[in-house]
């Protein structure tokens, strides 16, 4: 199959091209913004009694007032009584380090915002699934956020409004294939080089877009579409991209594009919630005060970091611990996770990625066995993707425990690679979210400690997939049926064996591909 990925990188109908995944392309190096303050100098103490939150939230909205620049916060420890903010782009909060700095959170999102109930009904959480004790998302979909919670409107969480009408045409676009670099518009006035767009697809009556998400055929054009209310609630499609050239009516754009475009679902570049791009989160622990992990779906909302209509921002070197949910990406594109680790008494997600969250790194991640027994009614779920999430790669993990976690909401063109699992987790997701899986999942070189096939060896489950080098497993507890009938023209290859595959990175493997 890596000699077919070599000669069409960009179309090969089973493995996704995700070698530009990640924040500027996946680029190694994260800037470094000059230091703009330092929050002990704004009164933070670490003494571990002294709430310092006020102190470190000054030190951000004054980097964010002067255009941007890094907040240190040295070695210590450092009780924080409120959430953590971001809101302007070219913000770095930067620790000593993840085993020198620690912020100690002693209240939950319930507490400091007010119970975020769902938007599908019944009286789920919405802190199951949402929402961070540090929270990057820019000023206006943060005011507007916390304004319908508190209202108990229950808003829409990514790029575009509660309503998705918070966006303006900028130009309609001519069709084109899946894989192409450039598209051609009708007015190429208002875009520029560097302008981040949305490339929006709406459906048709018949969802002809989702069965293109679910690789076509008759599987798919057999599917009852209809009665997912939860997963109709996601389209349009919105994938965030920059602009890299505009000559004539010809636009290159930073990825190749994800899917087809076609005249029936009336493919056009829009405006967007402005996006928080350029910041950051570096060097520290963030530990919350240990309670015992809430039932499922009634989570109060101890979470870790959650990046939100966020595009070229980054996580490094940060751990979180007693957390409800750990690393989050909702409505957030071309961000990466670097050296993040979820330690503690155990988490419902530790990794959630959801919202329509596109081309995300998640990379050198620990998942780590829980110090406690789970209690009764609680539930673990691994790393998370669903809601139409495309081209996002978990790379180089460790996971202790969790599993490959398909909330459904026919999520597409994934990829897990070069990770160890202790597959014990199960997955979540409401029968009205839809299929677990879209086309184009990979799951390549991937090491399952306990022989448990779920969620894993998907050739079963998941139209247009690639399961490559993995354990021999066997089916075993939570055991799903594919969502589509007929032949799912999935591939498997080095089934059993995991020490001969070559490339054994995936990620890697395309980048450098790319290189060339």
């Amino acid at each position: 199959m890596w000699r077919e990925v070599t000669r069409t990188p960009f179309t090969h109908p089973q493995i996704p091209y995700i070698g530009r995944a990640g924040r500027r392309g996946g680029a190694a190096r994260f800037p470094r913004p000059r230091v703009v303050a330092d929050v002990t100098d704004l009164g933070a103490v670490a003494d571990g009694t002294t709430d310092c939150a006020p102190a470190i939230n000054r030190a951000l909205d004054a980097a964010g007032r002067a255009g941007g620049g890094t907040v240190l916060v040295p070695p210590g420890t450092y009780r924080i009584d409120g959430l953590i903010r971001i809101g302007h782009s070219g913000v770095v909060l930067r620790g000593a380090g993840s085993g020198r700095t620690t912020l100690y959170a002693t209240r939950n999102l319930t507490e400091l915002i007010g119970p975020y109930g769902s938007r599908y009904g019944g009286d789920k959480s919405s802190w199951s699934w949402a929402g961070g004790l540090i929270w990057l998302a820019p000023e206006a979909r943060w005011t507007s956020l916390v304004a319908a919670i508190r209202d108990r409107a229950w808003p829409f969480e990514g790029w575009t409004g509660n309503r998705r009408d918070e966006w303006t045409t900028l130009t309609t676009v001519a069709p084109a294939r899946q894989g192409s670099w450039t598209v051609t518009v009708a007015d190429p006035s208002r875009l520029r080089p560097g302008r981040l767009v949305l490339l929006r697809l709406a459906d048709d009556a018949d969802h002809t877009l989702l069965q293109h998400m679910a690789g076509g055929g008759p599987g798919p054009a057999a599917y009852s579409w209809d009665d997912k209310t939860k997963l109709t609630s996601y389209v349009p499609y919105e994938w965030p991209v920059r602009v890299t050239r505009v000559h004539g009516r010809t636009v290159t754009l930073e990825r190749p594009l994800p899917l087809d475009l076609r005249p029936e679902w009336d493919p056009r570049l829009t405006t967007h919630v402005e996006e928080l791009t350029g910041s950051g989160v570096e060097g520290l622990t963030l530990e919350a005060i240990e309670t015992p992990q809430s039932p499922h779906l009634l989570d109060k909302g101890y979470n870790g970091v959650v990046l939100q209509c966020a595009y070229d921002c980054w996580v490094d070197d940060v751990t979180v611990r007693h957390v409800d949910n750990g690393f989050g990406l909702v409505a957030a594109s071309a961000c990466t996770l670097r050296r993040t680790r979820v330690a503690g008494r155990g988490s419902h997600h530790p990794y959630f990625c959801r919202e329509g969250s596109h081309d995300n790194l998640i990379e050198d991640f620990t998942i780590e066995q829980r110090t406690v027994p789970a209690p009764p009614g609680t539930q673990l779920h691994g790393i998370n993707v669903e809601g139409l999430s495309s081209h996002n790669v978990w790379s180089r993990g460790e996971m202790q425990m969790g599993t490959f976690d398909s909330h459904r909401g026919l999520p597409f063109a994934d990829v897990r690679t070069d990770i160890t699992v202790n597959n014990n987790g199960r997955h979540g997701g409401d029968a009205s979210a839809g299929p677990l899986f879209g086309a184009r999942f990979t799951h390549w070189n991937i090491r399952v400690t306990n022989g448990r096939a779920g969620l894993v060896k998907i050739d079963g489950l998941a139209p247009y997939s690639a399961t490559v080098g993995i354990d021999e497993v066997t089916e075993f507890d939570q055991i799903d049926v594919p969502d589509f009938t007929g032949d799912l023209h999935s591939r498997l290859e080095l089934y059993g064996t995991t020490d001969v595959v070559r490339p054994r990175n995936l990620y890697d493997a395309q980048r450098a591909l790319r290189a060339r």
